[in-house]
């Protein structure tokens, strides 16, 4: 799960292009990993070879996002098969370990952090510091 907090007045940006530059930052990742990855139209998420594996719930409320994204990296993905994922009846869902992936989230943290970074325009600040765990790329 990550959970970027946007204010998408402060970097102009609307909803639907915060939703596509999360969907990039999860197709980026795969692809450090030679998986390859899609959106899929009408469904937001990441699918790799039909199979879902990312998904995105955001909340917008005066102009700052909440909530954020669910990556499959290494998980029990057999709960998701007495549900409904996202609402679509039958639809399989996947890890990047069942790809060839990492076997562990330390090993994709980085890179969903830089990645995300990059497509919202945006600097990683160490955790230990006061939020916004992202702040503004100096000009």
């Amino acid at each position: 799960m990550a959970y970027p907090l946007v204010d998408l007045r402060r970097i102009k940006l609307g909803v639907r292009e915060l939703v596509c530059r999360i969907e990039q930052s999860m197709i980026d990742v795969l692809a450090d990993w030679n998986i390859h990855a899609e959106r899929r139209e009408g469904a937001p998420g990441i699918y790799v070879a039909g199979a879902k594996i990312g998904a995105i719930g955001l909340r917008v409320r005066r102009g700052c996002s909440f909530h954020g994204l669910a990556f499959n990296i290494a998980m029990d993905l057999e709960p998701f098969a007495r549900i409904n994922p996202c609402g679509y009846q039958g639809m399989a869902v996947t890890s990047m370990l069942d790809l060839g992936g990492p076997s562990s989230i330390a090993d994709v943290k980085p890179a969903l952090v830089q990645s995300l970074s990059k497509q919202l325009g945006l600097r990683p600040v160490p955790s230990g510091q006061l939020p916004p765990l992202l702040a503004p790329v100096a000009a």
